[in-house]
């Protein structure tokens, strides 16, 4: 009987070569040669024969060949909806165990019985063609393309019920389509505030109207420890009409089960209006351009051979200041400045602001500087604070005409910002 006491691992991965082959069969296979090895930290407690004995694990190496695949490859993020994992041949396991000093691997016959016995334990799971299969999404609703755009403007909240025993709750509100893998769209947070007001406005790429649905769930922000669920509703795209907005006041509900009495409780309501609008034939690839890397024409005044830098600020999470936390994000670009607008106490703030850089030939040298600082209350001692930056080459830009990422604040112990640049020319 094995009984394990300490596991304390660390691990070196060498990536020593690598090949990659795309199919016929829209699948990506890789098949890389590793190594990975450490000296760990693992004590076993052996129990045999009504004798008990402590054997350290030493030297732990593993090699191995593994064909990796990613199918099939799909439109929809993250891009495959499967990954198969096999072994090419039998993986190699070396390392030593000590017992009160001594080598047990040194024991005549032990050392080869036991790489033996690993190998073909091993190779019986994941021998290739035996594969380990991990399910990322539906592959039938993986290959659906966007017919359409759902804008959603989240305009009020009233009556909402109280979480926190002391004071008064602080709510914001998730959305999402179901169906989809993507993150959940967030408002601000309005602080100590039952009848919230946000008035902020997001676009969702609709795949499926029949069967999507619009999830909104209120959440209670907690500055330490896990957001509460004040309440939730959903929209169900087929019961809109296209191209009409329509104002809705949602009850809140603890959940969607019909059928559960928690659901008659008064957790308040909240307002939205929604309006669906499929694509069409004409105005397709404008409308699906911050999904399809479709970038817009620069305008006709723009400089022959120059462009325009477009930098949008989306958002940032995890933000910490020492005294205040009332972010906003200043932009540097050769010489030239811009801020958004500050938002009070907010850790996780949404500005979702444009700014636009005119130049006279691309920015292929140059960097961008981006720092998110808190302004100080208008009432306090402290000063403006810096809550981290990065800076961003601008090269892959402009070769790649759109790029939108999340970017970890320097300076920062977890913040991170999400920012979107695109090189447009005339």
């Amino acid at each position: 009987m094995l009984a394990p006491v300490i596991a304390s691992l660390h691990l070196s991965f060498i990536n020593n070569r690598i090949k990659a082959y795309i199919t016929e069969e829209k699948e990506l296979i890789m098949e890389p040669s590793l190594k990975w090895a450490g000296n760990p930290n693992v004590t076993v407690l052996v129990k045999a024969f009504g004798l008990k004995a402590t054997v350290q694990v030493v030297d732990l190496q593993v090699f191995a060949s593994p064909r990796i695949t990613l199918k099939p490859l799909v439109p929809s993020f993250p891009c495959f909806a499967k990954i198969l994992v096999s072994l090419m041949e039998k993986p190699h396991v070396d390392f030593g165990l000590k017992l009160v000093g001594a080598d047990l691997m040194a024991i005549p016959g032990l050392y080869r019985f036991v790489q033996e016995t690993i190998k073909n334990q091993v190779a019986n799971m994941y021998l290739w063609p035996r594969t380990l299969e991990v399910p990322i999404m539906d592959p039938s609703k993986a290959e659906k393309k966007p017919v359409g755009i759902l804008y959603v403007k989240v305009v009020r909240a009233h009556n909402l019920r109280k979480k926190d025993l002391l004071g008064k709750s602080d709510p914001y509100v998730k959305l999402r389509l179901t169906e989809e893998k993507l993150p959940s769209k967030k408002t601000s947070v309005k602080h100590s505030n039952l009848n919230p007001e946000w008035n902020e406005e997001f676009k969702l790429v609709v795949k499926d109207p029949e069967t999507q649905a619009l999830e909104l769930i209120v959440y209670d922000w907690e500055k330490v420890g896990k957001h509460e669920k004040m309440g939730m509703n959903v929209i169900k795209l087929k019961d809109l009409t296209p191209d009409e907005t329509k104002s809705l006041t949602l009850d809140m509900l603890k959940n969607m089960d019909p059928n559960d009495v928690q659901n008659e409780k008064s957790r308040g309501q909240i307002v939205v209006e929604v309006t669906y609008k499929p694509f069409r034939e004409a105005d397709l690839p404008k409308e699906i351009r911050e999904d399809a890397n479709v970038v817009e024409k620069a305008p006709d005044d723009t400089p022959a051979g120059g462009g325009l830098l477009v930098v949008i600020v989306h958002e940032a999470q995890d933000l910490e200041g020492k005294h205040h936390t009332n972010p906003y994000v200043r932009i540097l670009f050769r010489g030239e400045e811009r801020k958004t607008k500050h938002i009070k106490k907010n850790r996780d703030p949404r500005w979702e602001e444009e700014f636009q850089f005119v130049c006279d030939e691309p920015p292929i040298h140059d960097k961008l500087h981006v720092e998110v600082l808190s302004r100080p209350p208008s009432i306090g001692i402290h000063s403006k604070e810096n809550l981290g930056y990065v800076v961003v080459s601008l090269a892959d830009v402009v070769s790649n005409k759109r790029i939108n990422e999340k970017y970890h604040l320097i300076d920062s112990k977890n913040g991170r910002i999400q920012i979107e640049l695109q090189w447009r020319t005339s």
